[in-house]
């Protein structure tokens, strides 16, 4: 799930969070919105949710389906009106804003994870979702998206390359099958004012230590670092296509074959079983002094201000979907496309036999070993800075690489602007 990362009002803050639930002396009713709004999503969720209440007498769960885009709005209302559903399906980085407006219950969320088994969540996984303070987590991760470099296993074979493993050999790669002339180009990269741009270029910063937070949560944009990401990025961006692409651009590239690569996320998998040839993907990491994948993480977390009956409702649902089969129920929603978060999935039959999975082969498995990988702009350490959300908002980063890309304008500029203006964004109460 991909939500807009846009800050809370202030004003929640101060709101008084009471249940929309209503409790009839025979049973504990806690709502759980979550994003699946298409027909055949909805039935499998709500047939979870009725083996769960056939498991746990005296609770019933009410399916809440909201669009993405009206997410937000949709929160900030419910918050306003002190009716925030008891269990909420968010993306980490909004998960953070959720956090950040004391809106989430951290108590909840570590019993549920406490209750699951800490050890049952892949390495690398539950430091995605820690708080700001490192101290707690904002949800309980139940599936992910990777992003990274995708390639069609035969075209670099026909042309002799192997798999490239960092920054030199990419772009050497690159630009061997960079031909403008006869519409080929060496990789689909996105370079539009967007949040996708944002997202890859983040990987190839933190492969080589490049950050927008310090470890002090002050904003480090202008750096030798930063400096040489951005120059190796708008090199490769002169291997793929005019203009500003973004997610179609890249996704049409990448599947006419006009670009034998390109950065994209597991959501590309899905139309490449389509295509009916799953055994030629190959994926590589952006590689320099170490790897870096983006991630996003989905997790169910817990709000505050409920009645204990319904924290503890809550709990037990949110711990019984990250049940192995349970987990791989929801996840088997987007075969290929999201990723598990806890071991015992892929022990299931119903990953197992998935026809998808079996016919990406063990490319589900090496994406699910990339976990320890993901890194993200704003996570330093155990740390995750919860104004990463108002620089994404800001649009400041993926306009500084649009800027360098696509307008061609000198890096020292951008930077020491980016850096000036995310400096008074931060400063900002």
């Amino acid at each position: 799930m991909k939500i807009a990362k846009t800050v809370l009002v202030t004003a929640l803050v101060s709101c008084t969070l009471i249940s929309g639930c209503r409790d009839d002396n025979k049973a504990v009713t806690i709502e759980f919105m979550h994003s699946s709004v298409e027909q055949e999503r909805q039935a499998v969720i709500n047939q979870l949710i009725e083996r769960f209440e056939k498991e746990n007498p005296g609770i019933v769960v009410k399916p809440v389906p909201v669009e993405e885009d009206a997410f937000n709005t949709k929160v900030i209302t419910l918050a306003r009106t002190g009716a925030l559903p008891a269990v909420m399906e968010v993306s980490h980085d909004y998960a953070k804003v959720l956090d950040k407006e004391q809106l989430l219950d951290r108590n909840a969320v570590a019993k549920a994870i406490t209750d699951t088994g800490e050890d049952q969540f892949y390495d690398g996984v539950l430091r995605i979702v820690r708080t700001e303070d490192g101290k707690a987590w904002t949800g309980a991760p139940i599936s992910a998206w990777l992003s990274g470099i995708w390639y069609h296993k035969d075209a670099l074979a026909a042309a002799g390359i192997a798999e490239p493993h960092n920054w030199e050999e990419l772009l050497a790669a690159s630009k061997t099958f960079n031909d403008p002339a006869k519409k080929k180009f060496g990789i689909a990269l996105p370079t539009a004012e967007s949040v996708m741009t944002e997202q890859a270029f983040s990987q190839f910063a933190l492969s080589d230590n490049a950050n927008v937070f310090n470890s002090k949560g002050e904003i480090s944009l202008d750096t030798p670092e930063m400096h040489s990401t951005l120059a190796f990025y708008r090199d490769l961006a002169a291997t793929t296509m005019p203009g500003s692409n973004d997610v179609m651009e890249i996704k049409d590239a990448f599947m006419n074959g006009s670009a034998p690569m390109a950065v994209y996320s597991t959501y590309i998998l899905p139309a490449v079983y389509k295509e009916g040839k799953p055994q030629n993907l190959g994926f590589m990491v952006p590689t320099q002094t170490g790897p870096a994948v983006y991630g996003m993480v989905t997790s169910l977390t817990i709000t505050s201000g409920l009645e204990k009956q319904q924290t503890e409702a809550a709990e037990k649902f949110v711990t019984w979907m990250e049940k192995p089969q349970n987990s791989a129920d929801w996840v088997m929603m987007s075969p290929g496309a999201a990723l598990p978060m806890t071991k015992g999935v892929v022990n299931t039959a119903t990953w197992k036999n998935n026809e998808v999975i079996q016919a990406f082969g063990q490319l589900p498995y090496e994406l699910i070993s990339q976990y320890p990988n993901i890194k993200v702009f704003g996570a330093v350490g155990d740390k995750n800075f919860t104004r990463m959300g108002d620089v994404t908002g800001s649009g400041v980063i993926s306009a500084m690489v649009n800027a360098a890309t696509v307008g061609k304008k000198p890096i020292e500029p951008l930077l020491a602007d980016g850096q000036k203006r995310l400096d008074t964004l931060v400063k900002q109460p």
